[in-house]
């Protein structure tokens, strides 16, 4: 199911033009191969390979279990594992819409979502199902257990712009926001995936990312296309993010072709790590610089590949070695299918720098954020989907100059600063919060909170750890502050809100 064919990415994009057939489902995209062929390889200590066959049977026991009525919403809280990959597949075959949960989320962080997407099932694992036990009204459904054999599942009837699933992100202000996909989501990946990976889909190829699955950097960037494209994917659980661990499972399991985010691969070069054999890397979330493109080059034995997207239209523009060379400083060019254009503030297209935008129609694009048609709005300037970055375009390469909102990019996740500060405002001791992204040479940003206490309460190292704790417990491991400030009080606008450039400052001296 390859889209892109040939290597002349100017006759690529000028031909280009999104086709779907009217029945489409991702199940189906996703599971339409010879039954002996294996298109996972779970990695639990040793590699085991899973065929299309027992992939299929997986989703189909799954959906049957299920049961899920069209439109239904239904939260997957597992890590990387064939289960994980049948759980999504069972939700689409069922017309039901399904919602990627982090394993690193807080009680607060689940709730969140779990409210706002009305679900009222969770497929899990074990551990899943113990961080759920604060939620009795939820079904939950943990294919460990068993299941029961029913026979094959009839896939129900979709179509490109069917909602398929919900994905949350952070913005600067309010709660997170669902953005929700058709079927065609899987299909407008495939052309910024394959080219990312120096046209994915070659024999040989095998392919895994350390990111999580709940994302989808995980689960769109690698699991979902690796399926479509019949491309073996591995499945592996790893808690913790280790060099030698990472270089063994890529020896295990025969990987060829890798998403490494931007922190990975530092904590890699840190640890002065050569993996050969690999014949695509690709990396996304944040630029690298010219430093850890030349290590990666001695690294790998070949140049990454960067590329560009958020969750609401993701793989948008990337660079690729086989098809053009890379330009220092520059993430890549637009993928065939996007029109990616720099505009002004009247929504035009212009020269020098601008808003980094996508026109709409590209297959990738978000169909609205869920239940918020004024957020929806908000998004899109005339005809383009407005990202929030800011960019330049140069002989046909993006090149990124910075983002125009406060959102944090850390370890490759894109943290929203409010959803913190509410959380640290629940507790007693804090009066006001403001949250920041710091630089950090490992995770490009920290997250930084300046804290005014109540009355009462005295700023210590203990309290600053409570408050950590506090925050890691509610919300997220991944996005609690990891410093904490005190101060007598916050830099404020006139009607009353957080100056978090002003914050920067601070940080910038300290």
């Amino acid at each position: 199911m390859r889209m892109l064919e040939g290597q002349d990415h100017a006759a690529l994009r000028d031909s280009f033009r999104w086709s779907y057939p009217h029945d489409l489902n991702m199940a189906r995209q996703a599971l339409a191969h010879e039954g002996s062929d294996v298109v996972l390889i779970e990695h639990d200590g040793q590699p085991r390979p899973v065929t299309c066959a027992e992939l299929t049977a997986m989703t189909d026991r799954l959906a049957h279990t299920l049961d899920a009525a069209e439109g239904e919403r239904v939260a997957v809280l597992r890590t990387q594992s064939a289960w994980t990959a049948a759980a999504h597949l069972a939700v689409w075959k069922s017309a039901a819409i399904s919602v990627p949960l982090f394993k690193l989320f807080g009680p607060e962080a689940l709730e969140l979502r779990l409210r706002d997407a009305g679900v009222k099932t969770v497929i899990a694992d074990p551990e899943g199902r113990e961080m759920l036990s604060a939620f009795p009204d939820l079904r939950i459904i943990v294919p460990e257990d068993g299941l029961d054999d029913a026979g094959a599942f009839a896939i129900r009837a979709t179509g490109p712009e069917t909602p398929a699933v919900i994905i949350y992100t952070s913005g600067t202000t309010g709660a997170p926001k669902g953005a929700l996909h058709g079927h065609r989501v899987l299909t407008g990946h495939l052309p910024g995936v394959e080219m990312s990976h120096d046209l994915l889909g070659q024999p040989g190829d095998c392919l895994w990312t350390p990111a999580d699955w709940a994302w989808i950097g995980g689960l769109f960037d690698v699991l979902m296309p690796g399926l479509a494209l019949g491309v073996p994917v591995v499945a592996a659980r790893m808690p913790k993010f280790d060099p030698d661990s990472v270089a063994q499972l890529i020896a295990d399991c025969g990987i060829r072709n890798i998403f490494f985010p931007p922190t990975a691969l530092k904590m890699l070069k840190a640890a002065d790590v050569t993996i050969p054999g690999l014949r695509s890397v690709a990396s996304g979330g944040e630029t690298l610089g010219a430093e850890m493109l030349d290590w990666g080059r001695s690294a790998f034995g070949l140049t990454i590949n960067e590329f560009y997207g958020q969750t609401e239209c993701n793989m948008v523009a990337s660079s690729s070695s086989a098809m053009f060379p890379p330009r220092p400083g520059a993430i890549g060019k637009p993928v065939p299918g996007f029109d990616l254009r720099v505009i002004d503030g009247d929504g035009q297209p212009c020269d020098g720098e601008g808003d980094i935008a996508i026109r709409r129609g590209a297959g990738s694009m978000m169909l609205e954020y869920w239940n918020r048609a004024d957020d929806t709005a908000r998004k899109f300037r005339g005809d383009w989907l407005v990202t929030g970055d800011r960019g330049v375009v140069e002989d046909g390469y993006l090149r990124f100059v910075g983002r125009d909102d406060d959102v944090i990019t850390s370890a490759g996740y894109r943290i929203g600063p409010s959803e913190i500060e509410d959380c640290l405002l629940r507790h007693p001791a804090v009066a006001q919060v403001g949250v920041i992204g710091k630089p950090d040479p490992l995770r490009t940003e920290r997250v930084k909170a300046y804290v005014v206490l109540r009355a009462g309460h005295v700023a210590s190292d203990d309290l600053a750890a409570e408050l950590q704790d506090h925050a890691r417990r509610l919300s997220a491991a991944h996005s609690y502050p990891r410093e904490i400030a005190f101060l007598d009080s916050l830099p404020m606008t006139v009607t009353g809100k957080v100056m978090r450039r002003e914050l920067r400052k601070l940080a910038e001296g300290e």
